[in-house]
């Protein structure tokens, strides 16, 4: 599977993931979004910059679980609750937003 951008052709796995981390950048997360119908705004890049930290200190993505857990302390209830990251991120907050970040596929998911 592939992702083409600006006349790149970036490897991707089944479910859209890159398959090499160090292709991502913010414009490729924007080209991914696009292709959902989807528009990231600040709200979004606060998650995705999130993971990303997260994913340099412990080399995995973080599940669903302890993403909403450690956003909700960091950004506050209104914005940690699983309805709020699921409004960002429909296909859901831990898959979508570690796609969105260039990240591998969080450990648990589908």
């Amino acid at each position: 599977m592939s992702l083409e951008y600006k006349g790149r052709t970036l490897e991707t796995d089944k479910d859209g993931f890159l398959q090499d981390m160090s292709e991502w950048s913010p414009e490729i997360a924007e080209h991914m979004a696009a292709l959902d119908d989807l528009a990231l705004g600040e709200d979004h890049w606060e998650v995705i910059n999130y993971i990303r930290e997260y994913y340099e200190d412990y080399r995995i993505a973080p599940a669903v679980r302890i993403l909403i857990k450690v956003m909700g302390r960091r950004l506050g209830r209104d914005k940690g609750g699983s309805r709020y990251l699921y409004r960002l991120f429909p296909h859901g907050p831990a898959k979508q937003a570690c796609r969105y970040a260039g990240l591998p596929k969080p450990t648990g998911c589908v």
